[in-house]
């Protein structure tokens, strides 16, 4: 059957993009085509002819566009990759309701295969061979017939040029529709297929492997720690949890209506509701929550070039320890001790797949043996992780149910999705109590304490978007509005001169930051260096 399909499957090179343009228009773009229909019907009046004149508009650009790359040996290798990831893009657009800009290119570069392999799906894998594998394989398999350069030429300046005549005259006659479109809706670039994706993988892909490399920059290093935290009587043991996907919406704290902080409720944390992420995806949120740099004029390209508050707690003598267990330390931890939690089949809270976050206790009592000098913990847990969130958590921890046990989420119900999310928030509030349980044990040693926040947060089906990664500037509350919880003993406290029900009174009613842990972190440990900025400190405030 193929062997016939190969024989009598002929295109003439000259159609390709014609035949390209038509199929993206008609069939890859559905995620903008239901944005438009969304945006249309919350309008009060929209021209006929120029909701007619869209696909027209895009079909001419897009064979513009596609008789740039349409040469001999060159066309065909092009399209079959572009029909590929065009069906995971348009599928991770119309199932999520997200943007496949630079920042998510740069998140998808820097997830595991794990973390990878959690989107796929029998929903995914269907859409994919049907609207990247079948036509990609018809592609490869068709005779593309070469009519010589004379023609070739002639015919690709002829085709670019009706392409030209096409958008012109849409142009003369809507312009100004297009215009006010557009920049009411500025996401609607964000959406188009290939152009957006394709633009923003070879930015990141100049960025990170061709540009020429930032020379690195030591910082902070005058860095010492204070006479009193030398003099203490007792180390101080910090551990600092770094949460993942956990939106403060469903925080009992907060006041949402389930016990999701069921465990840590018996501890009487600190609880800080006003806390905004630096980003939307982990890539951007933990380099830069531990730089010195804020969110308004934060640089993945320096963050990844200087030290962080990390390297400078360890100039200054304290010692550090990072247990992974969320797809990397995004470049945080590549000066001191780090330690990624592998999936064991012997270990209970593990498999050959996948661990608990609960197994990167197991070593707590070794890395808090016989410490002699001041010490951080830190644990990357993968917490709200999705879309496979009932991963997350064991069965003995599906308190809310139903729950939406499979990875493509959208065809759960709503009440299935979010009972699912909210057991992993309650599963690593279990992880935070029990971290605290640990430190409890140790107070006769150390000056113990928790910091547990989380890098961003995650859309359920709010407005039909899913998961996280919008761009910032329109990215909603339910992404950046990130959860704050601290814990600290008696001894703690009066070592470092802090004032408890200040800070309970500072969480309630004051806003902070991922801007705020670079400076916090130096001061509650005591280091004193010229880049300490006190003013954004959350604790400078509640010292005696």
């Amino acid at each position: 059957m193929f062997q016939n399909l190969k024989v009598n499957t002929r295109v003439s090179l000259n159609r390709l993009p014609v035949l390209m343009a038509l199929y993206y228009v008609i069939v890859v773009n559905v995620p903008i085509v239901r944005e438009f229909f969304t945006i249309f019907h919350g309008l009060e009046s929209v021209k006929i002819g120029f909701v007619l004149s869209i696909p027209l508009f895009f079909f001419a650009a897009f064979n513009f566009i596609f008789q740039i790359f349409n040469w001999p040996y060159i066309a065909k290798p092009f399209f079959i990759f572009l029909l590929l990831t065009s069906a995971l893009v348009s599928y991770a657009m119309f199932s999520y309701g997200v943007y496949v800009d630079y920042g998510m290119v740069e998140n998808v570069f820097e997830t595991n295969m794990g973390e990878a392999t959690s989107y796929l799906s029998l929903y995914s894998i269907v859409w994919f061979v049907l609207m990247g594998l079948v036509p990609a394989i018809l592609l490869a398999m068709a005779k593309l017939e070469y009519p010589g350069v004379k023609n070739f030429l002639l015919w690709k300046v002829v085709g670019m040029g009706i392409s030209l005549v096409i958008i012109g005259v849409i142009a003369a006659f809507y312009y100004k529709d297009y215009a006010s479109v557009g920049r009411n809706n500025h996401q609607l670039k964000k959406l188009i297929i290939p152009t957006e994706y394709v633009w923003s993988t070879a930015n990141y892909i100049n960025d990170t492997y061709i540009k020429e490399p930032v020379v690195y920059q030591q910082i902070g290093t005058d860095a010492k720690q204070s006479e009193a935290a030398r003099q203490a009587e007792k180390p101080t043991l910090l551990v600092f949890v770094l949460g993942e996907t956990a939106r403060v919406f469903n925080y009992q704290y907060y006041g949402y209506g389930k016990p999701t902080n069921a465990h840590t409720s018996v501890h009487d944390p600190i609880f800080f509701s006003h806390v905004t992420s630096c980003g939307t995806a982990t890539a951007v949120s933990v380099p830069c929550m531990f730089s010195n740099m804020n969110r308004s004029n934060y640089s993945k390209e320096k963050a990844y070039n200087q030290d962080n508050v990390v390297d400078i707690m360890s100039r200054a003598g304290i010692r550090s320890v990072w247990r992974e267990h969320d797809g990397g330390d995004k470049g945080v931890a590549h000066h001191i001790k780090k330690m990624t939690l592998m999936p064991d089949d012997t270990d209970p809270l593990c498999n050959s797949d996948n661990c608990y976050d609960t197994a990167l206790l197991e070593n707590f009592a070794e890395d808090t043996k016989d410490l002699d000098k001041n010490n951080i913990i830190f644990y990357h847990i993968s917490g709200g992780h999705g879309p496979t969130y009932y991963e997350r958590y064991p069965k003995e921890h599906r308190k809310f149910l139903p729950d939406c046990q499979r990875a493509d989420i959208e065809n759960c119900t709503n009440e299935e999705l979010i009972n699912t999310y909210d057991n992993t928030i309650l599963f690593a509030d279990y992880f935070i109590s029990e971290a605290i349980k640990d430190l409890k044990g140790l107070t006769d040693k150390y000056n113990v304490g928790l910091i547990y926040i989380s890098d961003h947060g995650e859309s359920l089906g709010e407005d039909g978007v899913y998961l996280h990664g919008m761009p910032y500037a329109i990215a909603p509350k339910e992404q950046t509005h990130v959860p704050l919880l601290m814990w600290f003993s008696e001894d703690f406290y009066q070592q470092k001169n802090l004032d408890e029900q200040c800070l309970r009174k500072l969480g309630k009613d004051q806003p902070f930051s991922h801007d705020n842990v670079f400076d916090s972190l130096l001061g509650l440990m005591d280091v004193q260096t010229s880049e300490y900025r006190q003013d954004q400190d959350i604790f400078s405030r509640c010292r005696s």
